[in-house]
């Protein structure tokens, strides 16, 4: 069993500093600190779907499973050198997205974002998902970063974005699509 936090606010991070999982102290502002905060938004915005009454029982079982797996990406983010995410849960990801998708009619028109609000919430997690995505991306660019966790991040968004659309489906709504104003 891990750590359990007694005390909340240590103050030791007044001074612009915070600390990482293995005990370096680096800037609150720096790219490690961003993605695993950007992580840890995504992972938010997941509660924020699973908050909803009427959220269906295998998206929830779903969104449950991934929420586990982003803390534990933020948890690899926080302690560098440190590998949790694999290929099976790539690949894990990418099955889960595979069955979902599998349940629609084929895509012939851009999307917008909305539909359902939980369709909607889908939509805004998959672009928070982005940024996450993004910013783990620049830190890759300057120290060590699994992977994996770069190709579950890519994943993730395109899985939300099924989502969306299968949540739409089921609910018998029309997905919004765009419309180019000529």
């Amino acid at each position: 069993m891990g750590n359990r936090l007694s005390k909340i606010y240590t103050r030791t991070g007044d001074d612009g500093t915070t600390g990482l999982g293995n005990g370096e102290r680096v800037p609150k502002e720096s790219l490690r600190v961003e993605a695993y905060g950007e992580v840890d938004e995504l992972n938010s915005t997941l509660g924020l779907i699973l908050s909803s009454e009427d959220l269906q029982p295998d998206i929830a079982d779903c969104l449950t499973r991934i929420q586990n797996q982003l803390f534990d990406l933020g948890g690899e983010l926080c302690i560098p050198d440190t590998t949790v995410i694999t290929k099976d849960t790539v690949t894990g990801l990418e099955r889960t997205l595979d069955d979902f998708n599998a349940e629609l009619p084929p895509l012939k028109d851009f999307v917008l974002p909305g539909g359902t609000p939980v369709a909607a919430h889908c939509h805004l997690a998959r672009t928070v998902c982005r940024r996450a995505e993004r910013c783990v991306w620049s830190l890759a660019r300057n120290e060590n970063v699994n992977e994996n966790s770069l190709k579950y991040l890519n994943r993730l968004s395109d899985l939300l974005f099924v989502m969306a659309r299968y949540i739409n489906t089921q609910a018998g709504n029309d997905e919004p699509l765009w419309k180019h104003q000529q």
